[in-house]
């Protein structure tokens, strides 16, 4: 399915309100955030800290009036340069434009399918920097197949479940993990949509190089045409 049949067929499935965190926290608490390199404020503090971090996440929120900050889809970010993880061990540059929306908010927070489906793959990716515990679900509707991929999840999350799990639209499907196992971040939800796994089981690249960008756009599509945010 070309881009564009796919972003309409996207679009068609959330007529109505699809949310992928607690469906107590209203929209109206959700605010927009850039973590982007032109995002100055982040110099301000320690990137690599996850506690400074966590400490600007909230600063951030509370000076908004808002539970929830998002955004992030095709941000190129600086905060990559801390990790190894997204250093190349090839001849291809810097991992730094993001692939997913992230959902900045707190620790336990539930997360919910955003659709129906059943469990593809689940892993706790633990390098430093990486999704921490990671669940992925296949999605088949109208003979369309695709992803979902949520990460940075409590370890809980993924101990009682299993391949071929269903769920329904909206269930509990985990929980957002703290800074010791999501990869050494503030908590987050980092929510991608994708085409093609290419037989990965549990992970999928959340970042791009700028080489690859063609690539992954086509292949992981704005997820916020689902959230609508």
């Amino acid at each position: 399915m070309k881009i564009k049949q796919f972003t309409n067929f996207l679009e068609q499935l959330s007529i109505k309100d699809v949310l992928v965190i607690d469906k107590l926290i209203s929209k109206n608490n959700y605010v927009a955030i850039d973590i982007s390199k032109n995002n100055l404020e982040l110099k301000t503090f320690d990137v690599s800290s996850a506690a400074e971090w966590e400490k600007y996440i909230t600063s951030y929120l509370k000076k908004n009036n808002a539970k929830v900050a998002f955004g992030g889809y095709l941000e190129v970010r600086n905060l990559y340069d801390r990790s190894s993880h997204f250093k190349s061990q090839s001849k291809e540059k810097l991992r730094n434009i993001h692939l997913g929306i992230d959902l900045w908010c707190t620790k336990n927070t539930k997360v919910l399918a955003v659709l129906d489906g059943e469990i593809h793959s689940f892993k706790n990716n633990n390098n430093y920097g990486d999704y921490g515990p990671t669940i992925i679900l296949k999605h088949q509707i109208k003979n369309n197949v695709f992803y979902s991929l949520y990460g940075h999840l409590s370890l809980k999350s993924i101990k009682n479940i299993k391949i071929g799990d269903h769920f329904k639209q909206g269930e509990v499907i985990g929980f957002l993990g703290n800074s010791s196992i999501n990869g050494e971040y503030a908590p987050h939800l980092h929510f991608q949509i994708i085409k093609d796994l290419e037989d990965n089981l549990g992970d999928y690249p959340g970042v791009s190089s700028k080489e690859n960008l063609d690539f992954y756009k086509e292949n992981c599509p704005n997820p916020n045409i689902l959230l609508k945010l």
